[in-house]
């Protein structure tokens, strides 16, 4: 089995920018995804990136891959990492379509969706109920749908969606809803916006497709007709297979400042860390970090 130098999993803004500092740098490695671009192709209009004064996240993504792609970079799409361990000096990664070996590996598998856990939130997966507003919000155009969440991404997916659906409204569980000012005081002023605090769904009901969400208030519990439910209240670190790995209480992986975890080669970088804020140029910085000690990790050992 080929031995690579490094191995990157994931391809977000973390990973696909440790792969261009890990081919600058001439390593022997591969990238293994799920998909290209990470949470960044969710993301809505973004105008915090610098060298961008307004773009797109999908736009963004497409430029970043692009810039990975130039390198030829060897890689494996649509392969989801299941385990990562380190015997000796090598580390194997299995993933669900074969089995790699590196001396170094960075994870940059970044955040997933939080799930309701409630009942028809399965059965009504991708049938009217959706995690990504970038994604599919244009499936909804002229269609009433319900955003569950208060925070961040509940706004960016409100902004993104006042402008393709007929109603929109704001299922938060607290008394007010969170997230930066100048994000809820451009969704308050939309006239179609409701916003339903103290509220939490206990059910997504429908026939083939969402019709309806039961929710709870202070009142009791009562229907409301939607057609779309937007499920935007958090994410969890993918890091599942990586139970060797030092994790914080919110399962986030721990790293020191040169991105090394508790395992000696073994790197981190972007939203699946205990790294302070998560944003898409942190992320990016952090990636190439990663790709730097990785290289100064190699440099220094004798395999």
């Amino acid at each position: 089995m080929q031995i690579y130098d490094l191995i990157i999993i994931g391809a977000g803004p973390a990973g696909i920018t440790a792969s261009v500092y890990a081919a600058r740098k001439k390593l022997n490695f591969l990238v293994i995804t799920l998909d290209i671009g990470g949470q960044a192709a969710w993301s809505g209009d973004i105008e915090n990136y610098t060298g961008y004064q307004f773009i797109t996240g999908p736009e963004l993504s497409s430029k970043f891959e692009e810039h990975m792609r130039k390198y030829g970079i060897a890689l494996k799409e649509n392969e989801e990492a299941l385990a990562l361990e380190k015997s000796g000096e090598i580390i194997s990664v299995e993933t669900n379509k074969g089995d790699y070996q590196a001396r170094s590996v960075i994870i940059a598998s970044g955040k997933k969706s939080r799930e309701l856990g409630v009942p028809g939130e399965k059965e009504f997966k991708n049938r009217g109920l959706t995690y990504c507003a970038t994604c599919d919000g244009p499936l909804f155009a002229g269609k009433e749908v319900a955003i569950i969440g208060g925070g961040n991404s509940a706004l960016d997916a409100a902004l993104q969606l006042i402008r393709i659906a007929k109603h929109v409204y704001i299922i938060n569980n607290t008394a007010h809803l969170a997230g930066d000012e100048i994000m809820r005081q451009k969704v308050e002023a939309v006239s179609n916006v409701t916003v339903l605090n103290n509220s939490q769904v206990v059910s997504v009901t429908g026939d083939k497709f969402v019709s309806a969400i039961k929710i709870k208030d202070n009142a009791g519990v009562k229907e409301l007709a939607v057609q779309g439910v937007f499920v935007e209240i958090g994410l969890i670190p993918n890091v599942a297979f990586a139970r060797q790995v030092e994790r914080n209480e919110r399962g986030e992986i721990k790293i020191d400042p040169r991105n090394q975890t508790n395992i000696p080669g073994v790197f981190a970088a972007g939203d699946v860390t205990d790294v302070q804020e998560k944003q898409i140029i942190i992320a990016a910085g952090e990636g190439s970090k990663a790709a730097l000690s990785a290289f100064r990790y190699l440099a220094h050992k004798k395999f």
